[in-house]
């Protein structure tokens, strides 16, 4: 039989186990949500350190590829180098709102939401401000939650970097073919030029290659990718009122 006062110390023990236990879960708890508070503020102030034009961000696939140990191919190229052939393509081809709106097209976001609710095939709806947030901080995962991030992302950096700097930033992290990055690398690559010096129909077949950069060859185009350059081509030979928010 166990002494006096001996059941009241087993149980003590045993409820300061139990507390201890779940003292420690509760730590555990407290360093999973602050991390992944951390971890969601990162980005917004890494918006505010790529403002400046000497910063040179490179993207998540880029880090990718340098943490595999495969090369990748990117020289960095000032927005006002780069051919407004190009920029005027891009902007069709891939957000021919781009100057209007702040950061999300709502109309075409809202159209997407109701086809998906309809059960009919949806498109896509991202922006340049919501590819490039995704492209420096995001995974290309096709998710509701990669979307729910992307969308505030995109519009803060809509307001911190300006038209300009976003479009620059997005040129220059960009994938234009597997380990080619930025449109100064896809230009030599595909066209042996600089980017300043493109002309209207490298430019528009570099454009139409960004939905899909791994089977899409601009130097060597698919007739159906012919024919979808020579539309973008026709609509950045009248994209003036379109991109005032880029050359003022």
């Amino acid at each position: 039989m166990p002494r006096e006062g001996q059941g009241d110390s087993v149980a003590t023990d045993t409820a300061g186990r139990r507390r201890s236990k779940r003292w420690t879960v509760f730590r555990i708890i407290k360093w999973i949500v602050i991390v992944a508070i951390l971890l969601l503020l990162a980005p917004y102030v890494l918006v505010l350190v790529y403002k400046p034009h000497a910063v040179k961000p490179v993207s998540t696939l880029m880090i990718g590829e340098m943490l595999t140990g495969r090369a990748y191919e990117r020289q960095w190229v000032a927005f006002d180098d780069i051919a407004p052939v190009l920029v005027q393509s891009v902007m069709m081809s891939e957000d021919g709102q781009y100057c209007a709106h702040d950061g999300v097209d709502w109309s075409e976001l809202n159209s997407v939401i109701d086809d998906a609710l309809d059960g009919e095939a949806t498109r896509g709806a991202s922006t340049i401000p919501m590819q490039t947030v995704k492209n420096l901080f995001l995974t290309n995962s096709r998710t509701v939650i990669r979307k729910g991030l992307e969308i505030p992302l995109a519009m803060w950096s809509n307001q911190i970097w300006g038209k300009k700097r976003t479009m620059e930033i997005y040129l220059n992290v960009a994938e234009w073919a597997p380990g080619v990055f930025g449109v100064e690398a896809a230009a030599q690559t595909y066209f042996g030029v600089a980017a300043k010096d493109l002309t209207r129909r490298q430019a528009a077949l570099l454009a139409v290659t960004l939905p899909n950069p791994i089977e899409r060859n601009p130097a060597n185009p698919t007739r159906n990718l012919g024919k979808l350059a020579s539309t973008i081509q026709a609509r950045a030979r009248q994209s003036g009122a379109y991109i005032k928010c880029l050359y003022d």
